[in-house]
């Protein structure tokens, strides 16, 4: 169905020819009407099904039907989004498709200086699109009031979970009108999530497009059993030897992050990677680059993924296999985008054999592995033999030298949660690991 039959504006249907945009994605056919009617809306949505449209369009055209503007210092609608990466990604979008309205739309979140922030809400917005930490300190700083808030949403409401968000959005919810519109999206339901909604939501009304723990259908799963210390020797060898248009690939932590790095670019290989440790600034140049094509491989943790939306990802790699298994149906997402097929290739070493048997049980899919290649012994001496630059003092950054350790309060609100907000998910044994 087109986007004309669902009661949207002229401003917002010119807006969307402008972007080539004519038909509604399954999300958006459920939610729009339901939205335009002011109701709540708890929606099971996967990144790239197109949800950031599914509530930004309708809540646009409320927000203008009213028309009237925000007082300085306050805002009309409040997206919270867990990463940096996703509230930007949020407000472009909230830009776009509001270009023919009188509307104002900010961005806050951490890594950027205190003082832009305050300058973005003094003045007074219509959509305000921030994570929970940055958002919190302008409240603290008593230059934001939520106080005139008429419409709520909480994007990748799961991950905001993972992340260790719960008693920030407690305070957060605390401080809005309860006579508010408040939009829930999620890529899965887990009981938390459940008794989140139920705690927020009035009435709402419910909308899925795909089950809970499904993977995407054309996306082709690949399996590999190799020891930890040879994944990177594996790693190499395909990156040479399939045909990659850019390859995602997942580490667990950032310090492994920065090592494949070291190691793809030793051997020829230019790579970047994205994480917590990572300036904005740096975060920014690395996407860039791999959404131009520049870099075709881009090594990311969990978190900074959050709100990537590039096209053309033709590989994701687990480079780790994650310990929460929802988090792997969110990875292979990445690739497989607007019709087209992707591949996804699974490291397992030894260790990581539960993990699997936690990913099949999710998926209800069983994994089929590839036998190594007949030389990987010579590619893996081959390997051992690269000597790859070491990372600069102070830093685990790039070998350019240009990243820096960052210092507490940096590395504490890299992805906009407040000091030790950002907790990893536990490990077996009770161990815990520290989120990217």
């Amino acid at each position: 169905m087109s986007f004309m039959s669902l009661g949207l504006s002229k401003p917002l249907l010119d807006a969307l020819a402008a972007k080539d945009y004519s038909q509604a994605t399954p999300i958006q056919l459920q939610a729009i009407p339901t939205v335009l009617t002011g109701r709540d809306l708890l929606g099971i949505a996967q990144t790239g099904t197109g949800k950031t449209a599914a509530f930004m369009l309708p809540s646009l055209q409320r927000l203008a039907a009213e028309n009237r503007r925000p007082r300085p210092g306050n805002a009309r609608m409040l997206v919270l989004a867990p990463t940096r990466e996703l509230a930007s990604q949020i407000a472009a979008s909230a830009q776009a498709y509001g270009r023919f309205m009188n509307l104002s739309v900010g961005v806050v979140f951490g890594g950027v200086p205190n003082g832009k922030s305050v300058r973005t809400v003094s003045r007074g917005l219509d959509v305000l699109v921030a994570t929970p930490g940055r958002l919190l300190d302008l409240i603290d700083q008593r230059v934001l009031s939520l106080r005139e808030l008429e419409i709520l949403v909480l994007d990748e409401a799961d991950q905001m979970l993972d992340l260790g968000f719960i008693h920030a959005l407690k305070r957060i919810v605390a401080l809005v009108p309860p006579k508010r519109q408040t939009l829930f999206f999620s890529a899965t339901m887990p009981k938390a999530i459940k008794q989140l909604a139920d705690r927020y939501l009035t009435n709402p009304a419910e909308v899925s497009v795909t089950p809970v723990a499904s993977t995407v259908d054309r996306v082709e799963q690949r399996l590999t059993f190799v020891n930890q210390g040879e994944k990177t020797a594996l790693l190499i060898q395909l990156l040479r030897e399939e045909p990659v248009e850019r390859a995602l690939v997942f580490s667990r932590t950032k310090h492994g992050a920065d090592k494949i790095v070291r190691l793809l670019e030793a051997a020829n290989i230019p790579a970047n990677a994205i994480h917590g440790n990572k300036s904005q600034p740096q975060r920014e140049r690395a996407i860039a680059a791999f959404k131009s094509g520049d870099v075709k491989v881009l090594i990311a943790t969990d978190i900074a993924a959050r709100g990537i939306d590039i096209p053309g990802v033709s590989h994701v790699v687990n480079f780790d296999l994650p310990d929460v298994p929802e988090q792997y149906v969110h990875r292979i997402g990445r690739t497989a985008r607007a019709g087209a097929d992707g591949i996804a290739i699974a490291f397992c070493s030894p260790d990581e054999r539960g993990n699997l048997r936690d990913i099949e049980r999710l998926t209800k899919q069983k994994l089929v592995p590839d036998a190594l290649p007949q030389d990987f012994e010579r590619i893996v001496d081959a390997t051992k033999a690269l000597r790859p630059a070491t990372p600069p003092r102070g830093g685990r950054g790039s070998p350019s030298g240009r990243d820096h350790r960052p210092n507490r309060h940096t590395a504490h609100r890299a992805n906009g949660a407040r000091p030790g907000g950002q907790r990893g998910r536990g490990g077996r044994g009770g161990q815990r690991r520290r989120a990217g």
